[in-house]
């Protein structure tokens, strides 16, 4: 069952509930993007990607949504004009990482809106 809402991202509930350590890994590939960006995702992706479909869901859509993030800044910078918006990237952004880290501690999948899906 997946819930819409196009504002806060997508939620639906795993194939195979997750485990704690699963949750916690999940958890960890959103909040530790607020101090080290894409490393954290990426090095969960690679450690965890064959063992646990739950975390590794949950590290590409971090991923990508720093990627999209990272891509609509330097688009914001290069129009100068656009400057001015940054700050409303970064509270959607925080926003947005926080709702997923919920997400991922429940045990939900979850899917950024307004993200481009580079990794698959």
């Amino acid at each position: 069952m997946e819930q819409q809402n196009s504002l806060m991202g997508t939620e639906s509930q795993p194939a195979v509930p997750a485990t704690s350590d699963e949750k916690t890994m999940a958890l960890l590939a959103h909040v530790l993007t607020f101090v080290a960006w894409l490393i954290p995702p990426l090095v969960i992706y690679l450690i965890k990607k064959d063992e646990s479909p739950f975390v590794r869901e949950h590290a590409k859509e971090s991923m990508n949504f720093q990627i999209t993030i990272a891509i609509v800044c330097i688009v914001l910078v290069i129009t100068v004009v656009g400057i001015l918006l940054l700050w409303v990237v970064g509270i959607a952004s925080l926003i947005l990482r926080i709702v997923a880290t919920i997400k991922a501690s429940e045990g939900k999948m979850y899917r950024y809106p307004l993200t481009l899906r580079l990794i698959k």
